[in-house]
């Protein structure tokens, strides 16, 4: 059962949760930035003590807490929810799939008021606990489990990654452009589709070279495929892929100190306040700490709505464009990021889901 939240909604909830976290969504202005609601709702209402009581765990996927993307937003997620409400946070990183049922359980058993799954690969681990639990409340980001006592959050990640294509399309100077994947998994294959019809959408010329490494925590692997890719000739790269994107950072960092200019997309974090704005030309924000954080407070406030799946997109300021983009995209680009912007959420332009 799909729900997807309205924008009005998702206001409120950022409102009601005055996150602070790291600018990650997307406003009116050029360049798609925070939404003047999130950012006022941000800097409003000290913390308080109203989850004091209640403890909340999250369970990460392989990539670990420190990927510098997708389980570090979540983390900050609960890091602002423990700033706001006072609740008691903890996370466990699984260093193999062996790990997520085992940890999830121990959230479980330990009494957690809730507890999270972090990513698509922790699904069938979830859904385990979840029904030899069915008293525990349980959560889950970029899968939907089917379970009355589970709550999933997804993303709409083709649209933002369609919005970093019509820049990438835009913005290169040789034609040539690369996309790195982590595990050929559904959410990743939403941020290819994504990609690859922006690009081709402003630049039906140019050419888009995929490589999936097969790994989201390896540095190394991500620095060898982007190696390959700008040795082909490619100028900017849109990696999906964890902590493995890390190193498609690593590698254009060291072409720019040989003199070459090549640029990165970054992905769900605004990467640019990790690898500098020298090599970082956008980053497709995904808001998984504003989901993380409006969930588990739903818990504290007893509005947890086991078995509900919710979907959030561009109309939810869910996925966009950082504040920062302006820093390396031009305005001409940024006013046609707008204009497509516009299309997807009115529905005149439907952004698919796979390649």
């Amino acid at each position: 059962m799909k729900k997807v939240l309205t924008t009005a909604l998702m206001a409120v909830t950022v409102s009601a949760l005055a996150l602070t976290g790291c600018a990650k969504k997307e406003e009116t202005k050029p360049a798609a930035s925070a939404s003047p609601a999130a950012s006022s709702a941000a800097s409003a209402a000290p913390g308080n003590n109203s989850g004091k009581d209640f403890k909340i765990g999250m369970v990460t996927d392989i990539g670990g807490v420190n990927d510098k993307s997708f389980n570090q937003s979540a983390w900050e997620g609960l890091q602002q929810l423990k700033k706001q409400t006072g609740a008691n946070v903890k996370n466990l990183e699984s260093k193999s799939d062996a790990d997520y049922t085992p940890n999830l359980n121990q959230f479980v058993k330990d009494g957690y008021n809730l507890t999270w799954g972090i990513g698509f690969l922790m699904g069938d681990a979830l859904k385990t606990v979840a029904t030899q639990n069915p008293n525990a409340k349980l959560a889950i980001i970029d899968n939907v489990v089917e379970a009355p006592n589970v709550e999933s959050v997804t993303f709409s990640e083709q649209e933002g990654s369609y919005l970093v294509g019509v820049v990438a399309g835009l913005t290169t100077k040789t034609n040539k452009i690369g996309f790195v994947g982590g595990i050929d998994i559904p959410v990743i294959k939403r941020f290819e589709a994504g990609f690859v019809a922006g690009v081709k959408a402003v630049n039906p010329n140019a050419t888009i070279k995929i490589n999936y490494t097969g790994a989201f925590d390896k540095p190394d692997l991500g620095k060898a495929a982007a190696a390959t890719i700008y040795n082909d000739g490619a100028d900017i790269i849109f990696h999906a892929a964890g902590s493995t994107g890390n190193g498609v950072f690593n590698e254009a960092k060291d072409r720019a100190k040989n003199g070459k200019k090549v640029w990165v997309i970054g992905v769900d974090k605004d990467q640019s306040l990790e690898f500098g704005d020298e090599v970082t030309l956008t980053s497709m924000l995904k808001r998984v700490d504003n989901a993380v954080a409006r969930v588990s407070k739903d818990v504290i406030d007893n509005k947890f709505q086991g078995g509900k799946n919710v979907t959030l997109g561009l109309k939810d300021d869910g996925v966009g464009l950082p504040e920062t983009s302006k820093k390396n995209v031009t305005a001409d680009i940024l006013k046609k990021v707008d204009e497509y912007k516009a299309k997807i959420i009115s529905g005149e332009i439907k952004v698919p889901e796979k390649p």
